[in-house]
């Protein structure tokens, strides 16, 4: 522990041409007391620290000393590749491989672009929760990101309403999507719960399927989302990975499967030009597809009749409600009566001009 943070040391001196204590010790998690303690081993180890007195002083290294410990570890390397989204890190537990790499980085460039990364810090931030919604940890999340930088299978206890399902997993890759974790994984192994049957989850993805545009196979691969896993058990055994599994592709093929299975119903439709231009907006974006590529010319008063695919007639209710009187639902006639309800209490409330 104590060597990883005199390196960490020599690696911040060698990035900065000045440091305080105050600032090594922020960023070393440590006291003052401990950074003089450190600097103290350092130098007597031959690594020209250097300590100035004063306002103006602080910790340096003198004689233009260079470290050579600037290789990166594997896992530093692949953290690196992640370092613009922290929060991710430290929810998978790669901040400080990633703090590592970026200070490594830092010291192998020239002094005039050791700034890099904070500019670019300063200039882009991803913020991956959605609005409105408290992120939570999956407390199993560290334990399964170990298993899929590290090719090891997993078995994990999965929910599913009150039951649950044990399976035998290889996880090939995490996705954070809109605050929420999953893993995309192939099933080696399945014990059943009693009522369980061995199918398609509620999650993007079912099991079998193709790859969106490449003709890739994904068939056997499943999502899980994470924070339903009860517990997770990694073992020692390592799976050979696919090298042919995309997950950018496979995630984009999943989602927009998932998306499409929600829409089980249709309503035809009638709209103003404005409502067909905000549909996209109101509705969910391969339902919007669907109506607007096969929608027909607008009819003498400008109105477009079009089919819309929809999950439920409760949810196209409270989604075609946003467009107003941008609209008019021509069928199911439930779904036309309800809205004519709406008419009327709004009338009620306003009044007549």
């Amino acid at each position: 522990m104590r060597a990883a943070r005199l390196i960490k040391m020599v690696l911040l001196l060698q990035s900065r041409p000045t440091m305080t204590a105050a600032e090594l010790a922020r960023e070393l998690e440590v006291s003052e007391r401990t950074v003089t303690r450190d600097a103290q081993a350092l130098s007597e180890a031959g690594v020209p620290v250097y300590a100035e007195r004063g306002r103006a002083g602080g910790y340096r290294l003198i004689g233009g000393y260079r470290t050579r410990l600037t290789g990166l570890a594997r896992g530093e390397a692949e953290a690196l590749f992640l370092s613009g989204v922290p929060g991710a890190l430290r929810e998978m537990g790669l901040e400080d491989a990633a703090s590592a790499a970026r200070l490594k980085v830092s010291a192998a460039l020239l002094p005039s672009l050791r700034d890099a990364s904070r500019t670019a810090a300063q200039r882009f931030h991803l913020d991956a929760p959605n609005w409105f919604r408290e992120p939570r940890t999956p407390e199993s999340l560290p334990a399964v990101a170990d298993a899929v930088w590290d090719d090891r299978r997993i078995t994990a206890r999965y929910r599913r309403g009150r039951d649950e399902v044990t399976r035998e997993l290889e996880p090939y890759g995490l996705v954070l999507k809109a605050g929420v974790w999953y893993l995309c994984a192939r099933a080696t192994g399945t014990t059943k719960a009693a009522g369980i049957a061995d199918g398609g989850l509620e999650d993007p993805g079912s099991g079998s399927g193709s790859g969106s545009g490449s003709g890739a196979s994904y068939r056997g691969y499943r999502v899980y989302r994470i924070d339903r896993f009860a517990a997770v058990a990694a073992g020692e055994e390592r799976f050979a990975r696919d090298d042919g599994f995309d997950l950018p592709a496979f995630w984009a093929d999943r989602a927009e499967e998932f998306a499409r299975s929600l829409l089980r119903s249709e309503v035809v439709v009638r709209l103003t030009a404005r409502g067909l231009r905000t549909l996209p907006h109101a509705v969910d974006a391969p339902a919007a597809r669907a109506a607007l590529e096969h929608a027909p010319a607008p009819d003498p008063d400008g109105w477009v009749t079009v089919t819309l695919p929809v999950e439920s007639e409760e949810v196209a209710h409270g989604q075609l409600r946003g467009l107003g009187p941008e609209v008019e639902v021509l069928a199911p006639g439930t779904l036309r009566e309800r809205f004519a309800r709406d008419a009327r209490r709004l009338a009620e409330l306003y009044g007549t001009p």
